[in-house]
């Protein structure tokens, strides 16, 4: 981040966490707490949390929810981007996206590089925008939602990182639209 930090106000973003797993509870859910206390802390308002099982309607069925509610700017997952038979959180979620993020992938799969090497090359982290939400699917582990959330997205979604960042062009997410969610 450049010195034009303190050049704008702090923008706090209505962000939702959606954990994918057919094992884990809210109670016992470090990952989606995890991403939960970070994004809080930095300011943001958790805008709703909850859990599906690994399993494509429910999981387009929550997001679906999530999109059309204009009460909710964010959608981060965690879980179900492995390649076990079980994992299909990208098969859920790339089929709603208008527009796929592929530099989301590239600049997690660096950061996770660096601190479990090659490792990364099992994970399918994928991001996008669907209906003027972004929508952000990283990994289940605790630390990978804290490089995913700590390398990537809480730069991006604060709208004092310069030179560019995601909230200042949340207006324009939906020109093509008629119904202007990110207009308010």
């Amino acid at each position: 981040m450049s010195a034009d930090i303190q050049t704008h106000a702090f923008i706090p973003l209505n962000i939702a966490v959606l954990t994918i797993s057919d094992s884990r509870s809210l109670a016992d859910d470090k990952s989606g707490a995890t991403l939960a206390e970070r994004l809080t802390a930095a300011g943001h308002r958790l805008a709703a949390r909850d859990i599906v099982t690994d399993d494509v309607e429910a999981i387009r069925a929550t997001l679906k929810a999530w999109i059309a509610d204009p009460g909710i700017d964010v959608v981060i997952t965690t879980g179900g981007t492995g390649f076990t038979g079980r994992d299909v959180t990208p098969e859920a979620v790339e089929p709603l996206f208008e527009k796929r993020m592929d530099g989301f992938s590239i600049a997690f799969h660096l950061l996770s590089h660096a601190k479990i090497g090659m490792s990364t090359i099992q994970s399918r982290a994928t991001a996008g925008v669907a209906g003027a939400t972004y929508i952000f699917c990283l990994p289940g582990s605790p630390g990978a939602c804290r490089d995913g959330w700590d390398g990537i997205l809480a730069q991006q979604l604060d709208y004092r990182t310069k030179p560019c960042n995601f909230v200042e062009i949340m207006p324009r997410l939906d020109e093509h639209l008629k119904r202007g969610k990110a207009r308010g």
